[in-house]
């Protein structure tokens, strides 16, 4: 890809998505200029949930944790991430971001490849 080709398509992807302090690489402009194409009718509202439980050692002795993330594709292009926890003990605790950058977009995808 030229120099012109590539900014022309970072200026598109910049347009929907921060990608300030973001080096691009040329395979992962195309994926998301890709992305972004598809966004309403392939990710728009689309979720995945992750669970997974395990055991732990506190000075109460031990303890199993049960965890949930839930990945939502938001109305606007972007990842929201709900994670919460809940130990047999009684501990619960949870906390949710947006993903809305160039890179932790890609890091995303990198993570959940299936």
């Amino acid at each position: 890809m030229n120099r012109n080709d590539k900014k022309a398509k970072r200026d598109y992807i910049s347009t929907h998505i921060d990608t300030s302090k973001a080096r691009l690489k040329d395979d992962e402009v195309d994926f998301l200029c890709e992305f972004i194409d598809e966004y309403d009718e392939k990710y728009k509202g689309q979720s995945r949930t992750h669970r997974s439980s395990y055991d732990g050692w506190s000075s109460d002795g031990k303890y199993t944790r049960k965890e949930e993330t839930i990945y939502t594709f938001s109305d606007d292009i972007g990842i929201h991430e709900e994670y919460s926890y809940h130990d047999d003990d009684g501990q619960s605790g949870c906390q949710s971001r947006d993903i809305t950058d160039a890179r932790g977009i890609l890091n995303w995808f990198k993570k959940h490849k299936d």
